[in-house]
């Protein structure tokens, strides 16, 4: 009988994990393989030289520019998202004027805020980035933030944003918050709702305010979702490839100040004399830095489950 189970067992795990073998695992190794050659891309021909090209990336100060500017993304543009997200999910859920006998409610319309948040999810990455280089448009006359700025009084303001080397990474951390944090109002609103309104009208008992509430309710028992979503983010982060290539001036600038290693990669592969070799010793390192990020990330929010 037992043998007979785990038959029954592999018989139904065997094509799902071919597949998965061949489709996620197989390019990987691949990749691997292509690191180790000197090949171009271009033609059949590639000769084995070892961890030459990881040589090369250690010593290329583009390739470490590019990765500062992939933390900077990691570091800033997840706790931007998620903060903005636990925030505005927490007022259209909890943080209204009671209602009657509902013990918490959300501020009035909140299910029309719901949609205007999750409006930005619909559009392509390719929209918004068209759309918000429109808005950064340092043209006095047609970029739409210096027109504001311009028209309220504050002309002093008005910038190239998207060509300062100080700013234009911002801008364009700015544009990540914009598209994502959405997604993670309506996440965090579908974790809240799910939490009993009994916990909520015992803190009320207790005297407990929005901001207490939030602090000892709401965050520690959504705080498998935030973990997830920090993952997700992250993840996010650490590519940028399209946001960065359609909205940066010339693919990284100014300056390769807003490069960043997914882009850096795409160039060197099809731009720079076609690296295939190179580029994927890069894609390699990244696979690294990402998979590192997500095991520490789920180690350092690994918590006893708050069940309810």
């Amino acid at each position: 009988m037992r043998h007979g189970k785990y038959r029954f067992i592999i018989g139904f795990l065997a094509i799902p994990l071919a597949l998965y073998g061949t489709l996620v695992i197989s390019p990987f190794v691949q990749d691997f393989q292509i690191s180790l050659t000197d090949w171009t891309g271009l033609t059949p021909d590639k000769h084995y030289i070892g961890f030459d090209n990881y040589r090369k990336i250690i010593h290329d100060h583009l390739f470490w520019q590019s990765l500062w500017h992939n933390v900077l993304l990691l570091l800033i543009v997840p706790i931007v998202t998620l903060a903005f997200g636990l925030f505005f999910a927490f007022m259209l859920n909890v943080g209204g004027r009671r209602k009657g006998s509902a013990s918490v409610a959300g501020v009035r319309g909140s299910g029309f805020y719901k949609i205007v948040f999750f409006f930005p999810q619909v559009l392509s990455v390719t929209v918004i980035a068209i759309l918000w280089q429109q808005i950064y448009n340092p043209d006095p006359e047609e970029g739409v933030l210096n027109v504001i700025l311009k028209d309220v009084g504050l002309g002093s303001l008005t910038q190239s944003w998207l060509g300062d080397p100080k700013l234009a990474l911002a801008c364009i951390m700015a544009v990540m918050v914009w598209a994502n944090v959405g997604f993670y109002v309506v996440l965090f609103s579908a974790g809240m709702s799910s939490i009993p309104t009994e916990i909520y009208e015992a803190a009320l008992l207790d005297g407990a305010k929005r901001f207490t509430t939030f602090f000892k309710v709401t965050l520690p028992l959504l705080s498998d979702t935030v973990a997830t979503g920090w993952v997700y983010m992250g993840i996010i982060a650490m590519d940028a490839f399209a946001f960065v290539q359609l909205m940066s001036v010339n693919n990284g600038g100014p300056n390769e100040k807003t490069d960043v290693v997914p882009l850096l990669l795409y160039k060197t592969a099809f731009r720079d004399n076609s690296q295939y070799g190179l580029a994927a010793a890069m894609g390699v390192a990244m696979l690294v830095v990402t998979l590192l990020f997500a095991v520490l990330t789920l180690r350092l929010s690994r918590r006893e489950r708050i069940e309810f």
